[in-house]
């Protein structure tokens, strides 16, 4: 089977490289190679692969700097996926496209299951929502993968600034009363791969079986924290001594609006595919011990994508 990736240097990119390796011939791009943000040029990059399966994760993530680039933001997270999701069903290739908690509003009190109203309040949630949607207008054989607040051991993200921060500084104020599911994008990355094995690994396979039952999944760690205490947590899962200070979102005023609430209800993807992500915590465990932080004598004992 033959298989683009398009972000293969983004922190899930990153991951999927890795663990899409094994189920194919897997072509790899970044920017250079295949930029969504250039829509003209999408097509022909795509058809001079000639990929039998798409896995898109790039994006325009910026979540606040999508505020005042709204076109940008909506050429990446828009328009390009509704490309990629034609040029896929032309060649009879599926796609994998990932999406995001910001499509939510945040208003809910329990976990956001994939038919709730979606209801975006940030430009990067509203074009998020708007891929989704081109996606699933065109017809194309498609899995569409929403998670949520996504770290690695690389990138840019809540993780590495925490830790950053807490070298410099002795205290650390973070937002206290917006909650979500921490997820680590190996994780992410190791249950698209589990995915697209169990729909059976064969091109025609997978159009058969994402044919029949694709569409939206919320795929997220198990578990809840708030962001102050899932910067607590790393202080103490890293050693390090900084103090977290609780604050109130309105506190901290940024640009884009965030979602108070950001579970995803799971009970979907383990349902129709048997995948279920680890509690939160244990993702931060391996991913604080990757980045040698942390070590085997402190009994991390790894739960599986299963």
């Amino acid at each position: 089977m033959k298989i683009l990736l398009i972000g293969k240097t983004g922190q899930l990119g990153w991951e999927l490289a890795r663990s899409l390796a094994p189920l194919g011939e897997l072509t790899a791009v970044d920017r250079r190679a295949l930029d969504l943000a250039d829509v003209a040029s999408i097509a022909a990059a795509v058809r001079g692969v000639r990929p039998q399966l798409i896995v898109n994760a790039a994006a325009f993530t910026a979540v606040d700097r999508a505020q005042a680039e709204s076109a940008a933001a909506h050429t990446v997270n828009a328009a390009a996926p509704g490309i990629l999701a034609r040029e896929a069903r032309a060649l009879g290739a599926a796609l994998v496209h990932f999406s995001t908690d910001y499509v939510f509003s945040g208003d809910k009190s329990g976990a956001y299951v994939e038919d709730d109203r979606a209801a975006p309040a940030s430009v990067y949630g509203q074009s998020k929502l708007a891929g989704e949607q081109a996606v699933s207008a065109s017809g194309v054989a498609h899995l569409i993968l929403r998670t949520s607040w996504v770290y690695a051991a690389r990138g840019s993200n809540f993780l590495l600034t925490m830790l950053r921060l807490a070298r410099t500084k002795a205290e650390l104020a973070v937002v206290a009363d917006q909650f979500g599911a921490p997820t680590w994008a190996r994780m992410i990355a190791e249950a698209t791969a589990l995915v697209i094995a169990r729909c059976g690994g064969t091109p025609q396979a997978i159009l058969d079986t994402l044919g029949r039952c694709g569409g939206v999944y919320h795929l997220s760690a198990a578990g809840r924290t708030s962001w102050h205490g899932f910067a607590e947590a790393i202080m103490q899962e890293a050693g390090l001594a900084a103090k977290v200070r609780a604050i109130a979102t309105a506190e901290y005023p940024l640009p884009a609006p965030r979602p108070a609430n950001s579970l995803l209800a799971t009970g979907k993807i383990e349902q129709q595919f048997g995948i279920s992500l680890p509690r939160w915590e244990m993702g931060l465990k391996l991913c604080v011990e990757e980045l040698g932080l942390r070590t085997r004598q402190n009994g991390v004992s790894r739960e599986p994508v299963r």
